[in-house]
């Protein structure tokens, strides 16, 4: 079920560059993260639903990484990448052997539903 996205024929050559760079670091550290470690949760200051996700974690023992890229007022072009990259639209988005499971809530069915100790398996 792929998103749509612009064809590169659509984007005219002078700007094909910025639009294939833009931020691409922080989509680069989260890719590295979901690489490295079997559960990630990329979250933001400020914001209570990445630290939902982290307790809910915790309390299931399961160990996780934990990325945060700004706060409300400062970072969201750069975060805007990472919903671009997943076509998620909000924080956190948490990771579970490198497949996006959605945030907080969606976390918290599969912990409830034992689910994540399969895809951890």
């Amino acid at each position: 079920m792929p998103r749509p996205v612009l064809e590169e024929s659509a984007i005219h050559p002078a700007i094909r560059s910025q639009v294939a760079t833009l931020h691409t670091d922080i989509v680069q550290q989260v890719q590295a993260a979901i690489a490295r470690h079997p559960v990630v949760v990329v979250g933001m200051a400020g914001n209570p639903f990445p630290k939902r996700a982290r307790r809910a974690l915790d309390a299931a023992g399961i160990a996780h990484h934990d990325l945060d890229y700004g706060s409300y007022v400062s970072g969201w072009r750069r975060r805007n990448a990472l919903k671009m990259w997943t076509g998620w639209p909000t924080f956190p988005m948490v990771f579970v052997r490198g497949q996006l499971v959605g945030g907080a809530s969606d976390l918290r069915a599969l912990i409830d539903s034992g689910e994540i100790r399969r895809l951890l398996g």
